[in-house]
């Protein structure tokens, strides 16, 4: 057990052999800290939180009360093999919120990018990639291997099924279930998480030029028409347009996708 001076422990929390506790951190009443588990400078866990498994915490996270994170996997093909989670810097974990560890079949890792909010009881699954700036609001359930980009939004009691990817600065309204790969910057909505054009307001907060979102609007009109596959229209937009944020929705498209495309109606 390594456990900083500076650390603030309560009387009633458990910290098990083995794990690092660093500079800074304040452990709140009634918590459990594994034998695996290590916490980067200035983490905050409230009160009643249990780290368990092979989990690391960065610098700065604040982890509400009652959240579960680094348990195994909810997965009958899990066996007990040595798989880790790694939470990035600065997120706010809140109230009931579960993470679970990676999968020897997933890649083995789970892993959570920094400056996150992730609201009461959310669950992020095994072999999940989440990325910086997400946040996924009360109760969404993100399956496993799934890959969650930069500055996604997710609504409340939306459901991502497993293997889908939502690319950066795309937005899923609440009571949407998504079962398939959201292109960037899209907006989705409806209950079977139908694509429903841009997300407008959020490239213009991010302080987008205005020629790459009319270039955008373009390209995602384009989409919508024409002749051959999803994947045909896609690659020939690279020769029409010159915005990076066009070139990114080229790009995610022709990523490998095992679940397809939301495509524009």
């Amino acid at each position: 057990m390594s456990i900083h001076p500076s650390a603030k422990i309560h009387a009633s929390s458990v910290i098990e052999d083995g794990a690092v506790i660093g500079a800074g951190c304040e452990i709140g009443p009634f918590c459990l800290v594994g034998p695996n588990v290590t916490l980067a400078e200035n983490v905050t866990l409230k009160s009643h939180v249990v780290v368990t498994g092979r989990t690391e915490i960065g610098e700065g996270t604040v982890v509400y009360q009652f959240a579960s994170i680094g348990e195994i996997p909810q997965d009958l093909k899990f066996r007990g093999e040595d798989t880790r989670l790694v939470i990035g810097k600065r997120n706010r974990i809140r109230e009931y919120v579960t993470m679970n560890t990676g999968t020897e079949g997933g890649g083995g890792v789970t892993r959570i990018g920094d400056d996150g909010l992730f609201m009461s009881s959310c669950h992020v699954a095994h072999d999940a990639q989440i990325g910086d700036r997400v946040i996924l609001v009360n109760s969404v359930a993100v399956a496993g291997h799934c890959h969650i980009e930069d500055d996604v939004i997710i609504g409340g009691l939306s459901g991502i099924h497993q293997w889908v990817r939502i690319g950066q600065g795309a937005i899923v309204g609440a009571l949407s279930m998504v079962t398939a790969d959201v292109l960037p910057h899209a907006l989705v909505q409806g209950p079977r998480g139908e694509l429903d054009g841009l997300n407008l307001v959020g490239l213009k907060r991010k302080g987008v030029d205005r020629d790459d979102i009319n270039q955008l609007r373009a390209a995602f009109q384009m989409l919508k028409q024409g002749e051959g596959s999803f994947k045909d229209r896609a690659q020939r937009l690279s020769d029409d347009f010159d915005s990076a944020y066009v070139a990114r929705m080229i790009e995610f498209v022709m990523g490998d996708s095992d679940r397809g495309f939301l495509t524009p109606k």
